[in-house]
C-alpha cells in the first residue's frame, strides 16, 4: 500500500522529513511511529496505519514532501523483505511498485528538470498554484530572492510570463576547509524553517522598534503573593501571565496591533480573538507555542496552559494547532533577557513584544532617588500597518497596566 502524507493541520501543504524511525525491510506494527515530519513549527511523529513491512522509503531526511504524496510504501501482508535488501515491492504486490517508483516524482516529474529545483514560495502560493493547475517549478519568481508570488502564478496561468525577477547578487559557495578544522551541519528541520520564516518576515514587513522601561515594583510583589496561590494548584507563577493579561487589554484598546495584512486581497484583517504566542527555546531551535483565548482566561489559567504547551513543544509532542494561529507574540529570555533588542515579527503578525531582564536601577520618586526593579520592553511593529504614534501608545498602555497590576485583577481597565 502507498501510505500518503495527509494534511497534518489546517492549511498544511507540505512537510519536511526530519528523521526516519524505521528502515526498509523492517517489520512494523499498527500505530508504530514511522517518521518524524515537520510542518509549520511543529514536529509530528506519523504512525503506521497497519501491521506490515516497510518496502520502500522514497524520501531522505531534509526532503520536503507535498501533502498527498506517497510517504512510504508498506506491505500490509507482513511478508519479509526481499533477500537482496533493495526494499523493492514483492512481485505479488504490483499495485505498490509503480507508486513507489513514482513517489518522489509526484512533486517533481523526472521528465521536467525545471520542476526539480527548490522553489521559494509560501504554502499559500503553492496551494494557489495547484488550484490553477500550474507547476510552480516552471514559474519565474519576481519576489525577493526569486520568491514566487500569486501574481507570478496568475501571469503564468494566463499564458504570459511572470514579472522579471530583480537582479540579485549571487552568493558564492563557501570554500571547503579541512574536515579536521570545520564541521558542516545541514540546514534542515526546525533550523531551516526558522531561517525561512525570519527571512520572509524581514523581507516583507517594514520593521521599527520602540523601547520603554517599566517599573516592576508592584508586579514583583503581586507575583510573590501569587506564587503561593499557584502552588496550591500545582502551577508555577511567573511574570509572563500578568504581562500577557496587560498585552491583551492593550490590544483591545489598540485593535490594529492585533491584526494581519492580507497582501493578496489588499485588506487588513482585524482579529477579534486573542491568541498569544510565546517564543520558547527548544532543543532544535526557537518555537512559538500558542495560548488560545487569553482574554477569557485568568492569569492562573494562562500560567497553567503556557507551562503545559511549552513543555510539550520542547519535547516535540505539541499538536500542530498549538503551534500556530497566534495573533500577537511575546519573546522573552528570562534572566538572560539583556537590556533591549529589536525582535523580528512573527509573520504575518504586525507586532511583537520583547521582554527583558529585571535589573535594580536608581529611579527618582518625588524628591528622592531610590532603587527599584526596572525592566525594558522592546516592541517591534510593521510600519505598513502600525504608525509610530499608535505603537508608542500601545507600549505605554502595557507599561501602565504592568506598573499598576491591581487594575487587571479588579477589571478596572
Amino acid at each position: 500500500m502507498d501510505f500518503k502524507l495527509a494534511d497534518i493541520g489546517e492549511g498544511t501543504v507540505e512537510g519536511e522529513i526530519v528523521k526516519w524511525l524505521v528502515v526498509e525491510g523492517e517489520v512494523v506494527t499498527e500505530d508504530q511511529p514511522l517518521v518524524e515530519v515537520m510542518t509549520d513549527k511543529a514536529n509530528v511523529e506519523i504512525p503506521s496505519p497497519v501491521d506490515g513491512t516497510v518496502r520502500q522509503i522514497p524520501w531522505k531526511v531534509g526532503d520536503v514532501v507535498p501533502v498527498g504524496s506517497t510517504l512510504v510504501v508498506l506491505d500490509a501482508s507482513g511478508a519479509p523483505a526481499p533477500a537482496n535488501g533493495a526494499g523493492a515491492p514483492a512481485p505479488s504486490a504490483p499495485a505498490a511498485a509503480p507508486a513507489a517508483v513514482q513517489a518522489p516524482a509526484a512533486a517533481a516529474p523526472a521528465s521536467n528538470p525545471a520542476s526539480r529545483k527548490r522553489v521559494l514560495a509560501t504554502p499559500a502560493t503553492r496551494a494557489f498554484a495547484r488550484e490553477e493547475g500550474v507547476e510552480i517549478g516552471q514559474v519565474p519568481g519576481s519576489g525577493p530572492n526569486g520568491r514566487v508570488t500569486k501574481d507570478d502564478i496568475r501571469a503564468f496561468a494566463s499564458g504570459g510570463s511572470a514579472a522579471p525577477a530583480p537582479a540579485a547578487i549571487p552568493v558564492p559557495a563557501l570554500a571547503r576547509g579541512s574536515e579536521e578544522l570545520e564541521e558542516r551541519i545541514p540546514l534542515a528541520g526546525m533550523r531551516r524553517v526558522i531561517a525561512r520564516q525570519m527571512t520572509l518576515s524581514v523581507q516583507t514587513a517594514a520593521h521599527f522598534t520602540y523601547v520603554e522601561e517599566v517599573d516592576m515594583t508592584e508586579l514583583v510583589a503581586l507575583k510573590d503573593w501569587a506564587k503561593d496561590e499557584g502552588a496550591k494548584h500545582g502551577v508555577k507563577i511567573t511574570f509572563l501571565p500578568f504581562i500577557i493579561k496587560a498585552v491583551v487589554q492593550a490590544l483591545r484598546e489598540f485593535p490594529m496591533l492585533n491584526s494581519a495584512l492580507d497582501e493578496q486581497a489588499n485588506e487588513i484583517v482585524l482579529k477579534k480573538y486573542y491568541h498569544i504566542g510565546v517564543a520558547t527555546q527548544g532543543p532544535n531551535g526557537l518555537m512559538v507555542p500558542v495560548v488560545k483565548d487569553c482574554d477569557r482566561k485568568t492569569a492562573l489559567q494562562i500560567a497553567a496552559d503556557l507551562a503545559d504547551v511549552s513543555e510539550r513543544a520542547r519535547q516535540g509532542k505539541a499538536h500542530p494547532d498549538e503551534m500556530k494561529g497566534s495573533t500577537f507574540t511575546i519573546t522573552s529570555l528570562g534572566k538572560l533577557g539583556g537590556v533591549l533588542a529589536t525582535p523580528i515579527l512573527n509573520h504575518p503578525e504586525v507586532a511583537i513584544l520583547g521582554v527583558h531582564a529585571i535589573k535594580n536601577r536608581p529611579v527618582v520618586r518625588g524628591d528622592e532617588i531610590v532603587v527599584a526593579p526596572i525592566m525594558n520592553l522592546s516592541c517591534s511593529f510593521d510600519h505598513r500597518i502600525v504608525d509610530g504614534f499608535n505603537g508608542a501608545m500601545f507600549v505605554q498602555r502595557v507599561v501602565e497596566l504592568i506598573e499598576d497590576p491591581r487594575r487587571l485583577l479588579l477589571g478596572m481597565v
